[in-house]
């Protein structure tokens, strides 16, 4: 199973893939277009070009999970956009956008920090 924590880096690639790549071609997208380790522990997201379905690929020093979500009514509405190739999300902010929602609209308590305690 996928355990998605807080601690986890998520990228998600902002651009499409198509969809017939499976473990093995996503990981060789993770090498030579993200530039990433996809030994490395993140978890990498992918969308398909009709904006219909997702893919998450992940590592967990055994061997790949590979996940994937096709919605059955609509699309979606979020993906990152810009000039970088990958954009980093936060565990619960891949939440939103698992349930196609907007991550960028989310408000959410700041992420947890160790306090010293002589301070």
């Amino acid at each position: 199973m996928i355990q998605i924590t807080p601690q986890m880096r998520i990228l998600v690639a902002v651009e499409t893939i198509d969809f017939r790549n499976g473990i093995d071609g996503l990981a060789k997208i993770c090498q030579s277009v993200l530039q990433k380790d996809p030994f490395s522990g993140c978890l990498f997201v992918f969308r398909n070009r009709r904006r219909t379905a997702i893919k998450c690929l992940a590592y967990d020093g055994q061997g790949f999970w590979l996940a994937q979500k096709r919605l059955s009514a609509g699309k979606y509405r979020f993906w990152p956009e810009g000039g970088a190739v990958t954009k980093r999300l936060e565990a619960h902010e891949l939440q939103v956008l698992l349930a196609a929602g907007d991550p960028t609209k989310v408000q959410a308590a700041p992420a947890w920090r160790r306090v010293s305690p002589e301070e």
